[in-house]
């Protein structure tokens, strides 16, 4: 669990999602998120694999959530 969600602008204009946690960005990241390609969006993914392997801290998936959220220019609710 992050101590702080992130909340963002799905696809569909008007709806969000709210992440709470690594594996929820991990899901969202696969199936929601408006590119599959990109340094951003792929090191995202790898540091999430990394923190359900344990091998580094969740707030690392967090911010690299939020990298591959302004590379693809989705919208994070404040």
């Amino acid at each position: 669990m992050w101590g702080e969600p992130i909340t963002f602008e799905t696809a569909t204009l008007g709806k969000y999602w709210t992440v709470t946690s690594t594996a929820e960005a991990a899901r969202a990241l696969m199936e929601r998120w408006p590119v599959t390609a990109g340094p951003a969006y792929e090191a995202a993914l790898r540091t999430c694999l990394a923190v359900m392997e344990g091998k580094v801290r969740p707030a690392e998936a967090r911010q690299a959530f939020l990298n591959a959220a302004e590379e693809a220019d989705v919208f994070i609710r404040p």
